[in-house]
């Protein structure tokens, strides 16, 4: 359990405001400021991560999540923990930072952002020069590097996709993709933002995304916090929304897409990528170019988290399948909009 101090609380979620931070240093640089995402909607709490063990239990019971946004916390709780080992010769700072690298890593399987910032810090000790204080601010560099890349990327990805929103639009998407889920304004969410401030009305469907309810909780909150258009929905009523019409694209994120465009992503996202082909509605994917798996052939070879049992109401002892993601085949996906390009079938990121 996550038991770093809550630093400020705030109730009042309705007045609408610029994107939240879900991820940034805190005042005097010591800490990693996360928003606690366990706590939304009712609460805004938001903490200072410190310690390995605060860092890895809130990657794993998911305070912070969306695969961005793990990748920059990643890198930026790592360089924080090895900050506090700076003045051990160089030989112990590289033995405790290959030992704090795998702690993290082994969190989320699934998400191949974080196995990215943890690969990138390391390749940048293995390349500085000096001991344990020199690699210590190059780590910290770095986590920087990686956090203002990862608000870019948000921008990009947003500007790239803009063009496929109409004005009055009507987007479904699921899960969270927004700012709870990266550093900057999301990647499924970003042209939504950019659309909304160009005065183009959106107009949102967002799907509960069961079990641990991350549309109803996190994309409704931010999007109703930012004045956008929305509408929450149960997940089973996707095909009906579908079948009437009232849906012009689907728009998701993802975890981790490999070499031939399947892509990972919360569960449910294939069910609807199918409801949306049968209706002839586009569906979308959006992710920043670290999220493309290149090593991985297919879908197949996509790891795929399974959830605590306890997360669903069942009757005890009984068997409980309960997948966090599912893999959408690149068959079923219109684009796939990444910070550098939108991307169309048939895709080939090797």
């Amino acid at each position: 359990m996550l038991v770093s101090p809550v630093i400020s609380v705030a109730v009042d979620s309705q007045d609408p405001v610029d994107p939240v931070v879900s991820v940034c240093w805190s005042r005097d640089g010591r800490a990693v400021r996360i928003i606690d995402q366990r706590a939304l909607p009712q609460h805004l709490v938001v903490r200072d991560v410190t310690t390995v063990d605060e860092v890895c239990d809130a990657i794993r019971t998911l305070a912070v999540r969306g695969a961005p946004a793990i990748g920059v916390f990643a890198a930026m709780g790592l360089a924080c923990v090895m900050q506090s080992l700076s003045q051990a010769p160089r030989s112990e700072f590289e033995q405790q930072l290959g030992s704090v690298a795998a702690r993290i890593r082994a969190t989320r399987p699934t998400a191949v952002n974080l196995g990215w910032a943890i690969d990138r810090l390391l390749l940048c000790a293995s390349s500085t020069y000096g001991d344990g204080q020199e690699l210590a601010v190059a780590l910290r560099r770095t986590a920087d590097a990686i956090r203002a890349e990862d608000i870019e990327m948000c921008q990009r990805i947003g500007e790239l996709a803009l063009p496929l929103l109409a004005a009055g639009a009507r987007v479904l998407t699921h899960c969270n993709a927004g700012a709870l889920a990266t550093a900057g304004i999301g990647t499924a969410l970003a042209p939504i933002y950019l659309a909304h401030r160009s005065g183009r009305r959106i107009q949102v469907y967002v799907g509960e995304t069961r079990p641990l309810m991350q549309g109803s909780r996190l994309t409704a909150w931010e999007l109703q916090r930012a004045g956008i258009p929305t509408t929450l929905t149960t997940d089973s009523a996707a095909a009906e929304l579908l079948r009437t019409h009232e849906i012009d694209c689907v728009l998701v994120g993802a975890d981790r897409i490999a070499a031939n465009g399947d892509a990972a992503n919360k569960i449910g996202t294939y069910g609807l990528a199918v409801l949306a082909r049968h209706h002839g509605v586009p569906f979308y994917v959006a992710a920043p170019t670290s999220t493309i798996d290149a090593t991985i052939d297919s879908g197949a070879g996509i790891p795929i988290e399974q959830r605590d049992p306890n997360e669903l109401s069942a009757p005890h002892g009984i068997e409980v399948f309960n997948p966090a993601f599912d893999v959408t085949p690149a068959a079923l996906i219109s684009a796939i909009i990444t910070d550098r390009a939108v991307h169309y079938p048939p895709y080939d990121f090797r």
